[in-house]
């Protein structure tokens, strides 16, 4: 299976869901954290773009990376009106995004991370890194939970990403547990914040 299994073919009802919750409650215990100074953001796997243009309506810089076609156009369609630029890319190797020769301040990663297996994993941290300015920010969401059918997903654990953040140069400055904002009793999430040191 690919990652990108099961959004195609949904992409008008995840759209609509996405788009039924706010970027500020979604990302509330961690909205201190994103940079009120104008900033580059990439927001990686962005769906529906509901975050890309809350952040673009802040003034940020951002890129929205969907690799599922259909979701990009809703995207589109939804957020005329806001300075996003859409990348057809995806994890782990982002080669369209790295060809751009350009680093983020801030790298957006919700409910991404639980569709790569471990070595993909690896290698997209080193690529998230790479992309990263110094002192940037990584912030993610980590899947808890039964996978849907027709998805691929793993389970991912808070201890095994702080890890693989360390070894690749970034350090924990938040992590936090949330419920599902969709009402699935059996799905839970960790939010995590990671940063780069100066280099």
């Amino acid at each position: 299976m690919r990652s990108t299994d099961g959004y195609g073919e949904n992409a008008k009802r995840l759209a609509a869901q996405y788009e039924s919750i706010t970027f500020e409650d979604t990302h509330r215990c961690v909205l201190h954290l994103f940079p009120a100074a104008t900033s580059r953001v990439l927001d990686i796997g962005a769906g529906s773009g509901r975050d890309a243009a809350a952040l673009a309506a802040l003034g940020h810089t951002v890129i929205a990376v969907e690799p599922t076609a259909e979701l990009r156009d809703a995207g589109r369609r939804l957020h005329t009106a806001s300075a996003i630029a859409w990348v057809d890319d995806m994890l782990p190797d982002l080669d369209v995004v790295r060809g751009r020769n350009e680093r983020y301040d801030v790298i957006l990663l919700t409910a991404v991370w639980m569709h790569l297996d471990a070595d993909e994993r690896r290698v997209a941290m080193a690529r998230i890194v790479d992309l990263l300015t110094p002192r940037g920010i990584v912030i993610m969401s980590l899947r808890h939970g039964p996978v849907p059918a027709g998805r691929r997903m793993f389970e991912v654990s808070a201890t095994e990403t702080i890890a693989l953040a360390a070894s690749a140069g970034l350090r924990c400055i938040h992590e936090s547990a949330r419920e599902d904002m969709f009402g699935r009793a059996n799905v839970s999430w960790t939010i995590l914040a990671l940063q780069g040191d100066s280099r």
